[in-house]
C-alpha cells in the first residue's frame, strides 16, 4: 500500500497477528455472551455482577465500577436501571458524598452470580483455556501483560 505520510505499515507476521487477534476476541466475546444468554445476562451484566460480588460490603461507587468495567457513567447508569429493574443490584446514596452513589449487589443478584458463574467458567475452559496448552497460556500471559500494562497506564491519564 502507497501513502504519502511515513507511516510503518504492519508487516505481514504483523498483520496476520493482529487480525487474529481481533478475530478472537470478537469471537469469543459473542459466544460468551450466547452462553450467558439463557441466564438472562450480558457480558456487561456479569461484569458488573463479578465487580460487586468481589468488593467489600458487595458494594461499588458507581465511579469506580464506570472505571473498573470501563464504561461511560451515563452507559454504566443505563445499566444499572436495566440491572435494578431485574432485582440483581440497587443504589445507595454514599454518606460521605452527597452526590456519591453506590450500586450494591442484592441477594438476588449474589444468588444469580452463584448460579451463573459455574456455567461461564465452563464457558471460558471450552471456548478459551481448553484450546491452549499450559505452556501456550503461560506465553500468551506473558505477551499481553506489557500491552495490558501500558494501556491500564493510559486510562490513569484519560
Amino acid at each position: 500500500m502507497e501513502t504519502e505520510t511515513a507511516t510503518p505499515w504492519l508487516t505481514d507476521a504483523e498483520q496476520c497477528a493482529w487480525r487474529t487477534y481481533l478475530d478472537v476476541n470478537r469471537m469469543l466475546t459473542h459466544q460468551l455472551e450466547k452462553d450467558l444468554q439463557p441466564f438472562g445476562l450480558t457480558m456487561n451484566d456479569y461484569e458488573i455482577l463479578v465487580n460487586l460480588s468481589e468488593s467489600a460490603e458487595r458494594r461499588l461507587r458507581m465511579s469506580d465500577l464506570a472505571t473498573a468495567t470501563l464504561q461511560s457513567k451515563s452507559r454504566l447508569s443505563h445499566q444499572i436501571t436495566r440491572m435494578e429493574n431485574a432485582g440483581l443490584v440497587h443504589r445507595e446514596h454514599c454518606e460521605s458524598d452527597r452526590r456519591g452513589l453506590y450500586a450494591v449487589l442484592t441477594d438476588l443478584g449474589m444468588e444469580t452470580m452463584r448460579k451463573v458463574a459455574p456455567h461461564h467458567v465452563e464457558a471460558v475452559r471450552k471456548h478459551f483455556i481448553g484450546q491452549l496448552s499450559p505452556e501456550a497460556l503461560t506465553a500468551l500471559h506473558e505477551s499481553l501483560k506489557p500491552v495490558a500494562e501500558e494501556l491500564r497506564g493510559r486510562r490513569g491519564k484519560l
